[in-house]
């Protein structure tokens, strides 16, 4: 854990040492350790707890208000099959801002203390602990206070009666993909599709970290060229 003239100790609180690890952050942040149990982030308790969230949280939080926003868009005139319509084309929006959050700002590259700081808060984390099971899901805090100015884009953008609705479905992309990303690390599928899909996030964390962004699917790693080679295609060359 030796990084160019500093050295992380992580029996101390994470967050405001790996700032001074300078342009050598991005090397130490991608060596995972890979243990269930969870570094410490802040010396204060109530910081640390603000950290840890467990992942039913984020199903029993959120679907109350996916099905609010959906109803929202009944009551305001539209038909059962055309809210599902839009709930489905905001599922499909939220697939490309997972695959864009995780490779254009999660995988962004810093060397300042607060640049490193920052990503190691957002997502530097899970490279390092990536079987930390109370930080693979988003607090949901956090969440509330990033889906105002969604919203208020989407209503900028569509209409007062296909906003909600739209909204919802976004919001479930998002809960479909935090559940999916704690299962691929700590379920044990037995089913093909599940399997390889574990197959493939395990391989963006331990061995092609700079390609495979996709977590519900593959699809836009595939659009985008972020697609990993096989294994049998790198001995092959």
């Amino acid at each position: 854990m030796v990084a160019q003239g500093f050295t992380v100790d992580l029996d101390k609180a994470l967050v405001f040492q790996v700032g001074h690890l300078g342009e050598d952050y991005q090397e130490w942040v991608h060596q995972p350790i890979v243990s269930k149990e969870g570094p410490r982030f802040f010396e204060s308790d109530f910081w640390e707890f603000l950290t840890r969230t467990v992942w039913y949280a984020i199903p029993t939080i959120w679907l109350p208000v996916v099905f609010w926003f959906v109803s929202m868009s009944i009551q305001m005139g539209h038909t059962v099959p055309e809210v599902a319509l839009m709930v489905g084309f905001g599922i499909f929006i939220w697939t490309l801002m997972e695959y864009s959050l995780h490779r254009f700002l999660f995988h962004i590259e810093t060397k300042s203390y607060w640049g490193n700081t920052m990503h190691y808060l957002l997502h530097g984390c899970h490279h390092k602990h990536p079987m930390d099971g109370l930080r693979l899901v988003f607090p949901p805090a956090a969440t509330a206070i990033l889906t105002v100015p969604f919203y208020n884009l989407l209503k900028l953008l569509s209409t007062p009666s296909t906003a909600p609705a739209l909204f919802a479905g976004g919001l479930l992309g998002y809960v479909m993909y935090d559940v999916t990303h704690y299962y691929l690390h700590h379920g044990q599928p037995t089913s093909e599709v599940p399997k390889n899909l574990k197959k493939y996030h395990l391989n963006h964390h331990f061995r092609i970290q700079n390609k495979g962004f996709g977590i519900t699917s593959s699809l836009w790693d595939k659009v985008f060229g972020t697609l990993p080679s096989s294994k049998s295609a790198d001995k092959a060359r």
